[in-house]
């Protein structure tokens, strides 16, 4: 355990943001999750384009919050498109 006054405030933070970015890292694989799962079960069907939408939006969010790094928000993206079009057949 620190002694020093700033170390215990900066462990406090750390911990915070740690939860955080846990919370937002989760509902972006969730929403990425169910984005695919509708694809699978009904790809012309509005609700798998809400969710592919919604899925993005996340992975955008993530990248603004600095969760995950802008690069790898447009890789996440790039492979969430590769998949759902393979479930397409497009």
């Amino acid at each position: 355990m620190a002694n020093i006054k700033s170390q215990i405030k900066r462990n406090r933070q750390n911990e915070k943001r740690r939860l955080r970015n846990k919370a937002v890292r989760s509902e972006m694989r969730t929403r990425t999750k169910v984005a695919v799962a509708a694809y699978q079960s009904d790809p012309a069907g509005e609700t798998s384009v809400d969710a592919l939408r919604i899925a993005m939006k996340r992975i955008d969010k993530a990248a603004a919050k600095g969760v995950i790094h802008a690069n790898q928000a447009s890789n996440r993206k790039s492979r969430l498109m590769r998949r759902i079009n393979q479930l397409t057949g497009g």
